[in-house]
């Protein structure tokens, strides 16, 4: 059998992609707990032990940037490109760091959701690289080659590491993501509820009919400058936040506590204000909760994430008008319809999962 140790790398950016790899190693962990588990990522430990019930090592290293913002709306560019090129610069250092340590581990997959440094660590340690996401990072810089060239040299880099890739499983909600040698389509991924929703209920005197609660959920990054006191024209509904910086207001219900996640108080709402994000729209199809959006204009993904919302639940685009004058007037109008009758599968976790469970049944 193939040495029982799943080397995880993570992209560092936001919480999207730590909480949905997190979903498929719960899954994982559930069908072969002996499958010893390493994350190399400087996402939030606490976060990933939310998500992930089990046992596992928490290795904090850069391998990646995503892209640099001061909120979930805004983007350094600059900054992002200046610690892309010093990632790149450094990337012979980082992979013989990285697979002297698989090897030393005894270690036998890995898997990337989505350092393009994944693969070529894996490739130097000898071990398959399995890749997991909707878009690769090349992907989100292709549009920036307009205003610095230096990004186009970055994205040829990107892709590279990215054709050394041995298995890739692409997400719902996807660009072609062509530089990858091998594609498998799988279903929705994301988290189930770890609570009844009557418990949260009385744990957080949430009274309000569910046709009159919503879920504010903004990502790892926030947003600033988000206009509660509009709240006070609704003091009949029920707005929920796991934001710990927000104001005291009789209808914001403030969950604190890092074993609680968004997830867990879908079921109690009638719809969810978001901004766009793969683990949020997954999470929504998956418990069947329509969603109010923000736009996030100049994230090359979200004409993507867009193009499934409008397919697959209710929702309303709200415009940064609409969101930032303060009334949230749309709250009073209804969503509109789902554009398809046919629903995406909600099965990414089992597939990703088994198909991992199954490598390690292989004779070495």
């Amino acid at each position: 059998m193939a040495n029982l140790g799943l080397y995880v790398a993570v992209t560092n950016h936001g919480f999207g992609h730590a909480t949905r790899v997190s979903a498929v190693l719960a899954e994982l962990q559930r069908r072969r707990p002996e499958i010893e588990l390493t994350l190399v990522t400087c996402a939030p430990e606490w976060l990933l032990r939310a998500c992930i019930p089990g046992p596992f090592t928490y290795r904090p290293k850069v391998l990646d940037i995503g892209v640099i913002q001061g909120d979930s709306r805004f983007m350094d560019k600059a900054a992002t490109l200046a610690k892309l090129r010093e990632i790149r610069d450094r990337q012979a250092d980082i992979i013989a760091e990285e697979s002297a340590f698989i090897r030393d581990q005894g270690i036998g997959l890995v898997l990337g959701d989505i350092p393009p440094l994944a693969a070529p660590i894996a490739k130097a340690a000898d071990v398959p690289c399995w890749m997991m996401g909707n878009f690769g990072w090349d992907y989100i810089y292709q549009p920036w080659i307009a205003e610095d060239e230096q990004f186009g040299e970055l994205c040829r880099w990107i892709g590279d590491c990215f054709g050394l890739c041995d298995r890739l499983f692409r997400l719902p909600f996807h660009e072609p993501m062509s530089a990858f040698p091998q594609v498998e389509d799988v279903g929705l991924t994301g988290s189930n509820p770890n609570y009844e929703p009557e418990v949260l209920r009385q744990r957080f005197g949430i009274t309000a009919p569910k046709a009159k609660t919503v879920l504010m959920t903004f990502g790892g990054l926030g947003i600033d400058d988000i206009p509660y006191a509009g709240l006070a024209n609704f003091p009949d509904w029920q707005f929920i936040t796991l934001d710990r910086d927000v104001p005291e207001l009789p209808n914001l219900c403030r969950v604190d506590g890092v074993e609680y996640r968004p997830v867990d108080f879908m079921p109690l709402c009638d719809r969810i204000l978001s901004k766009p994000g793969y683990g949020t729209f997954s999470e929504a199809c998956r418990q069947n909760v329509g969603v109010m959006t923000i736009q996030r204009e100049g994230f090359s993904e979200t004409p993507l994430l867009m193009a499934g919302l409008k397919q697959q639940l209710p929702h309303r685009i709200l415009s940064d008008e609409d969101f930032f004058r303060g009334d949230w007037a749309f709250l009073r109008e209804p969503l509109v319809t789902a554009g398809s009758a046919t629903k995406l599968g909600h099965g990414g976790n089992g597939e990703i999962a088994g198909a991992i469970s199954d490598f390690f049944e292989q004779p070495k």
